[in-house]
């Protein structure tokens, strides 16, 4: 596997595989990998040619300088993951390299980047829209993979991508999930052995409402399940939300909308946790 570090290395290799005419697949990631992750590198790698992941931990989407702090940077195990599933090249820049110059862009994605995520982490979103964007202009990939762990950030990328009409196909990834549930996360390695016994509530409760849905109203649904969640020990709900798949908006009623989710955001102590739920 290539390990870069520059941007003229990555566009130099880059435009050495086009010329060969071979596709490529693209993985951002901050690192600290895990089996989600490699899900995603795993599908890229089966679709294109060749397989490009990105390690950068992107400052401008911090909104909690200890959160930033604390993130997870186990470059060397990476790196040996990233080998063993046969990634083909690992963009790895420094701050300096990605951002030579004061950031001042500005993304407008309606009411997408106001809710859920983004009413709790102003400005998040449009870091996240930064970095994707030049990470985009420098690998040029034919497609570029996303978990629907995160489905608010994959809304926002496919939002970007279709008003700035970039050449790449977005594909959604599943989520990827431990036996009892959890979704796998970069930050479940600081759960406590308490907390992580706890955590797959979140999930069972997030099934629960697919499972009763329509059985009651929307916000009796909601209700029902912060409640069950802020019952355990340390966890409470940050937001619960039951919405539209495309507009994230939040449902009045069942019958507003073609396909609904459930998402959630949970401290359980000071690790924050997020999930979703796909309800039809």
């Amino acid at each position: 596997m290539k390990i870069l570090n520059s941007v003229a290395d990555v566009k130099t290799y880059i435009s050495t595989i086009k010329a060969l005419g071979r596709s490529i697949g693209f993985v951002p990631t901050m690192g600290a990998l895990h089996e989600g992750h490699l899900s995603l590198i795993i599908r890229a790698h089966e679709d294109n040619d060749i397989t490009v992941a990105s390690i950068f931990v992107n400052p401008i989407q911090f909104n909690n300088k200890t959160d930033l702090a604390k993130y997870p940077r186990p470059i060397e195990k990476d790196i040996q993951k990233l080998e063993e599933i046969g990634c083909d090249m690992l963009f790895y820049p420094t701050v300096e390299e990605m951002y030579p110059e004061p950031v001042f862009d500005k993304y407008d994605f309606g009411q997408l980047d106001k809710v859920m995520e983004g009413k709790f982490r102003p400005g998040h979103f449009n870091g996240v829209a930064v970095v994707v964007r030049r990470l985009f202009d420098i690998v040029t990939p034919d497609k570029a993979y996303f978990g629907m762990k995160d489905y608010q950030q994959l809304r926002i990328i496919q939002t970007m991508v279709s008003t700035l009409k970039l050449p790449i196909e977005i594909i959604p990834c599943p989520i990827i999930r431990e036996k009892d549930g959890l979704a796998l996360s970069s930050r479940n390695v600081r759960l406590t052995k308490k907390q992580r016994s706890i955590a797959p509530a979140i999930f069972k409760v997030l099934s629960e409402i697919k499972d009763n849905a329509r059985k009651t109203t929307v916000e009796e649904a909601e209700n029902w399940a912060i409640s069950k969640l802020n019952k355990y020990d340390e966890m409470f709900v940050e937001y619960l939300s039951i919405v539209d798949s495309e507009t994230l908006l939040p449902i009045k009623d069942w019958d507003s909308t073609r396909s609904c989710l459930a998402c959630v955001a949970v401290f359980l102590g000071e690790v924050r946790l997020i999930d979703n739920v796909m309800i039809f």
